[in-house]
């Protein structure tokens, strides 16, 4: 069963005028189109947290050691 939640949210100014002016462009509510860009930063962030465990096992180099290896391969 799909039930909406009503939520208060604040644009700046002219975000919100151009998010009023793509809906209509669109045909689409800002409900919708605010429900569509929330939907898709939690797929990327679901697809982020996927990679992050797939590699959880692989070994860890830290910047500096990275760096140093560039620089006695000669790369830097």
């Amino acid at each position: 069963m799909d039930t909406s939640k009503r939520v208060t949210v604040y644009f700046d100014s002219d975000v919100h005028k151009a998010l009023r002016l793509r809906a209509a462009a669109s045909d689409r509510s800002v409900s919708d189109m605010v429900n569509d860009a929330v939907r898709a930063s939690l797929a990327e962030d679901a697809a982020d947290l996927e990679a992050f465990s797939k590699r959880r096992n692989e070994k860890s180099v830290s910047f500096e050691s990275f760096v140093t290896g560039l620089k006695r391969r000669g790369k830097l």
